[in-house]
């Protein structure tokens, strides 16, 4: 027993001594902001994801992260994320059937709200995520952009499974000129209680119990070259569920369709003969693609598209110039203007308002098809792609939150204008970023509003970083505004001091 022991205590402490450093990163911070608006300027409510939409505010929120070690074969990360405050409510109409009057209904953001929580295991390339956790887009940049069309960094993350590729990879058999990135994921919606509130019970859908998907595939030309191209596309979509159908203050019809596991195929691969009347599901996405140059000097230029789809037509590139166009020039360096971003915006063809198929009319002459009626983001029997009325998507165009008559729809969705932002530094310790946004809207795909409205927004951030005086303090300061009848005429501002660190568990002590 005594040899034994002599031979498994050095053993045992050896495994000790060799566990690897647990390295969590955490962040902490004080926000406060105010408006004199209803809602915070687009600029500085949107690409948050979801935490800053009131008009005002004050609220404190941490962090804390472990990252995946890429380097190793096999490891696992989790994290979370909570924000706690007094927010400012939102006003929306209501229809009283029973008076046949108008009043107004109030909601609130939650005191507290969990933003991010999740674990997620790889294993070489592969990764299998469980939770809510705040994503990237692979062809615009969040920082810059005016969002990614499909899945964005502007609504709460939807809790759910996820699996797919960390980054791009190799594909066998290229010697590493193709290079291949995909994800796939099924969540569900919680947002229920924020629908009700803001619902106005008088014309449209109200939907609950809905569930999610995401699906991406890209392909990329090897990127150790100057000129590198990606392209691929992205399909999204909402199912499960219920919906009540108002028209006029009364209620219609309520449809349940509730949750079968054969939804899960019926999204991935969708299909008529669903029972829903056409495709299981509401279905949308866009093709993307983005090519890239790298300079001599480091800096490089890339310029990207993405066009939405929502029906035959759209995926068909029927839709015209109908997507976003962007170009990003970035120098490469420190200085003070680093990266510039210009994007055009076109949601006004879609189309045209009709969809006709043969097999819609059954018992007629009709020989003659006409796909078209997109209403990108919305859906008749799923309601807006958003959560917690914030665009899952483009938070360019107007998103349902905004209604302040409780329509649960984005109601300008025909829309067109440009986007601008820029970015850079000053010393070691300031740095700046500035977006401009202008846009003129004309009510949605099938519903065009009698003229056009018009908003042009713009914001300027400044953050301090004083490593000097304390490492991991930092200072934010935005400003911004609205101005026209889109969005309203509002002015605000937006403050906030935050710390981070990393905090090292397990780490082996020197001898």
């Amino acid at each position: 027993m005594s040899k034994l022991r002599i031979l498994l205590v050095p053993t045992l402490m050896a495994c000790l001594g060799a566990v690897a450093e647990e390295r969590i990163e955490y962040d902490a911070y004080v926000r406060a902001q105010a408006s004199t608006g209803d809602f915070a300027p687009y600029m500085i409510g949107s690409w948050d994801n979801g935490r800053a939409t009131a008009a005002n505010g004050v609220w404190q929120g941490a962090s804390a992260h472990r990252r995946l070690d890429t380097d190793r074969r096999f490891s696992w990360s989790y994290g979370a994320e909570y924000i706690a405050g007094y927010n400012s409510a939102f006003s929306y109409g209501r229809y009283d059937a029973a008076t046949s009057s108008w009043t107004a209904h109030s909601v609130r953001p939650s005191a507290v709200r969990l933003i991010q929580l999740y674990g997620e295991v790889k294993f070489r390339a592969v990764y299998l995520l469980a939770g809510m956790k705040e994503r990237h887009g692979r062809i615009v940049e969040d920082g810059l952009s005016s969002g990614d069309l499909i899945r964005s960094n502007n609504a709460r993350p939807i809790p759910g499974v996820a699996a797919g590729f960390l980054d791009f990879v190799d594909i066998p058999f290229t010697n590493g000129w193709v290079q291949i990135d995909g994800e796939i994921m099924y969540g569900r919606m919680t947002d229920d209680g924020f629908d009700r509130g803001m619902f106005n019970r008088y014309t449209g859908v109200l939907t609950s119990d809905l569930c999610y998907t995401y699906k991406r595939c890209y392909f990329r030309t090897k990127p150790s070259q100057p000129f590198s191209v990606t392209v691929g596309m992205q399909a999204a979509g909402l199912f499960g569920g219920s919906s009540a159908w108002y028209r006029y203050g009364r209620h219609e019809l309520t449809e349940n369709r509730g949750f079968q596991v054969r939804d899960l195929w019926d999204m991935f691969f969708p299909s008529e003969g669903s029972g829903e009347g056409y495709y299981k599901g509401s279905s949308l996405g866009s093709w993307d693609f983005k090519a890239r140059y790298a300079f001599a000097d480091g800096s490089r230029l890339s310029a990207y598209f993405e066009w939405p789809w929502e029906d035959g037509s759209g995926i068909g590139r029927r839709n015209g110039w109908d997507g976003l166009w962007g170009l990003q020039y970035d120098f490469g360096r420190r200085g003070i203007v680093e990266s510039i971003v210009v994007e055009y915006l076109d949601f006004t063809n879609q189309s045209g308002p009709v969809h006709l198929t043969p097999s819609d009319q059954p018992g007629t002459n009709l020989g003659s098809e006409a796909n078209g009626g997109d209403n990108y983001f919305n859906n008749e029997f799923y309601g807006p792609y958003a959560n917690y009325g914030m665009a899952i998507g483009t938070p360019f165009l107007l998103s349902p939150m905004y209604n302040t008559d409780g329509y649960a729809a984005f109601a300008h969705n025909r829309a067109r204008g440009f986007h601008a932002a820029a970015r850079g530094s000053i010393g070691g310790q300031w740095r700046w970023r500035a977006m401009l946004s202008y846009q003129k809207a004309g009510g949605e795909g099938r519903f065009p509003a009698p003229r056009k409205l018009h908003d042009t927004s713009a914001m300027a951030e400044g953050i301090w970083r004083p490593a000097d005086i304390l490492d991991g303090l930092e200072l934010k300061a935005q400003v911004a505004y609205d101005h026209g009848e889109l969005r309203g005429n509002n002015f605000g501002a937006c403050i906030a001091v935050s710390y981070s660190g990393i905090l090292s568990i397990g780490k082996k002590k020197d001898r």
